[in-house]
């Protein structure tokens, strides 16, 4: 009797998402699959602890780890940029090889554009990557006080906390360091209320742990230039001493060659199976853009990027095994919001819920934050 030849699933991408992904698959199929992670940057940074680095509660070394434990567990690692993704024909180009696939699981996250708004790059900072949140970390340190800006460059962004979450620390932070009293922080965003996708209740939840720290809160305001000493907004320009603007968030330019995007750039899937328009091809995390019944998108966040990868392995492994049945990704996420002071909230809920995202929120404490640093240290003992 003849032995099946092993099928070989590419996963694109060595974040949150890639990593479960790849993990499931070779955990459920062993030998019947040759599963491959093709992912550019030589490390992985644990993304949700580059707030606490900012403020000096994290070192890089203890929030970074290589890709080994991939390779131990029997997983193809390949260092390379992707060129092109190739539907018809099944492959995968690099910059110096071509990869051939039976499946294929796009997970290549959303990539930072400060270009788009112009003097971005050059005069702010942001929290959203490990060398710039190294920056960020630098500058406050040698902050003696002023008007500090904390802005949201544009529409969709990772992770809906993040930016209130940066502004809250730095307040703890200049508290810790007696520069509150010196300093005022305003907070713009395009949003209309903070994390608006949750829902008003947790919109005006973060607006008054905001005001009950003396932090302006600015809603529909789009920043459209950055000099050295304001950010334009609205027409009128905001002076500031000290600037974090969250960088404007793009597809990675190879989606777009793929004819898998949707209207929005970014790719379109099933949002319960996580299949693309291509019947091999699967889509995962912060590249995807999953319409939900309010309008609004689903959140481009680690906890959906891990949910989503379960169930796309689940599904390409059936597939593998011959069974046509698929797994549904549920949208249930779960998000910790930092407010400093060693206190943090939680949300949580289901986010497919019609007709709108039905989400809770436990009120900040000391709990939670542990909850978050628990979090942080089974992510990085399990997954990498």
């Amino acid at each position: 009797m003849s032995v099946a030849a092993a099928q070989t699933v590419v996963v694109l991408g060595g974040g949150v998402g890639g990593q479960v992904a790849a993990t499931r698959l070779m955990q459920r199929l062993g030998t019947r699959a040759r599963v491959i992670v093709v992912e550019r940057s030589t490390s992985f940074t644990f993304s949700p602890s580059l707030l606490w680095l900012m403020v000096g509660q994290r070192r890089p070394e203890t929030i970074t780890r290589d890709f080994s434990k991939l390779s131990s567990r029997g997983i193809e690692l390949v260092r390379a940029t992707v060129t092109e993704i190739d539907t018809e024909g099944s492959r995968v180009l690099t910059e110096d090889a071509v990869i051939h696939y039976d499946y294929l699981v796009i997970a290549l996250g959303a990539e930072h554009d400060p270009a788009l708004l112009p003097g971005a790059a050059e005069y702010t900072h942001h929290p959203y990557d490990l060398a710039a949140a190294i920056r960020l970390r630098d500058a406050l340190a040698g902050f003696g006080g002023g008007r500090v800006v904390v802005a949201i460059a544009s529409l969709p962004y990772r992770c809906p906390a993040a930016p209130y979450e940066t502004a809250m620390l730095i307040d703890g932070y200049l508290r810790d360091h007696g520069l509150r009293d010196r300093s005022t922080i305003d907070m713009y965003t395009p949003e209309p209320l903070p994390m608006p996708v949750a829902g008003a209740f947790i919109g005006h939840s973060v607006a008054a742990e905001l005001a009950a720290r003396r932090i302006a809160f600015h809603p529909r305001s789009v920043p459209s230039a950055v000099s050295a000493d304001a950010i334009t907004v609205g027409g009128t320009d905001v002076p500031y001493e000290f600037a974090v603007v969250i960088p404007p968030h793009r597809p990675p330019a190879v989606v777009g060659s793929t004819g898998l995007a949707g209207a929005s750039g970014w790719i379109a899937v099933d949002r319960a199976s996580l299949r693309t328009r291509a019947a091999n091809v699967y889509a995962i995390g912060d590249v995807t853009g999953i319409p939900l019944e309010n309008g609004l998108m689903l959140p481009k966040a680690g906890v959906f990027a891990h949910g989503e990868a379960e169930v796309a392995a689940e599904n390409i492994a059936r597939r593998i095994e011959g069974n046509l049945s698929e797994a549904s990704f549920d949208g249930h996420g779960t998000c910790f919001l930092e407010v400093g002071g060693g206190k943090a909230g939680l949300a949580r809920g289901d986010f497919f819920a019609s007709p709108a995202p039905a989400v809770t929120m436990q009120r900040p404490g000391r709990l939670w934050h542990a909850g978050k640093v628990g979090f942080e240290q089974y992510w990085l003992r399990r997954w990498i």
